[in-house]
């Protein structure tokens, strides 16, 4: 299957077994990276799946994109959040455009999102809730700039995997256990769980999302 033009430039890998209404898992890659990145586990992913890896809307300079500038002071790190509602708004309509445009199920919709993928991946998901029913969250943390809880939409679907490493040096874990607290206040369906790595994905957490992935495809 040829690759549409979207409004985001994306990789695509078919299910194995053609089918009109895959699940879709949509992966969001970190700031400083691009669709290739994410895109290479794909193979690893259950074989039903029709997975996306989309390439983030801005270009750094000398390589690789980013959803959102990231502004560094010597004393701390400060994240557009204009940009990041402009992101977060433009991967809503990418979404609507790749259950538009391939065989797949509306009602089963994915993300995958590291870092700042993770950041905007939790952002989508609780300001569309209706466009999502899991989210695979690594390596992130929630910034409660750029999205808000409705009282008006309903969110009891969504499931929430989320992992940190213990020892990353990029997005502290103590940022990544603010979300425990979160779920539970507005009694969402999530797990949580820290392995004993720096920025990055261990192999026990990728078999572990996979099997909980399995389990709500």
């Amino acid at each position: 299957m040829e690759t549409q033009k979207l409004s985001l430039h994306h990789l695509i890998r078919t299910p194995k077994t053609a089918t009109e209404n895959a699940p879709v898992i949509i992966l969001l890659h970190g700031y400083g990276s691009n669709e290739e990145d994410l895109f290479s586990f794909a193979a690893e992913l259950p074989d039903h799946l029709f997975v996306v890896s989309a390439r983030a809307p801005r270009d750094l300079q000398p390589y690789g994109y980013s959803w959102y500038d990231i502004h560094y002071t010597t004393t701390e790190k400060i994240s557009n959040d204009e940009q990041a509602i402009e992101s977060r708004d433009l991967v809503a309509t990418f979404i609507d455009e790749v259950v538009a445009n391939y065989p797949v199920d509306a009602n089963n919709v994915s993300l995958l999102g590291f870092s700042q993928g993770t950041i905007l991946s939790y952002a989508v998901a609780f300001t569309y809730p209706e466009k999502i029913k899991n989210v695979v969250a690594l390596s992130g943390y929630l910034n409660h700039k750029i999205f808000e809880v409705s009282d008006d939409k309903k969110y009891d679907h969504l499931n929430f995997y989320c992992s940190h490493g213990s020892v990353d040096q990029v997005i502290p874990v103590q940022a990544a256990r603010e979300i425990t607290p979160f779920m539970e206040l507005n009694n969402l369906s999530h797990v949580y769980q820290e392995y004993p790595v720096g920025h990055g994905v261990a192999p026990q957490n990728f078999y572990s999302f996979k099997a909980w992935l399995e389990k709500r495809i």
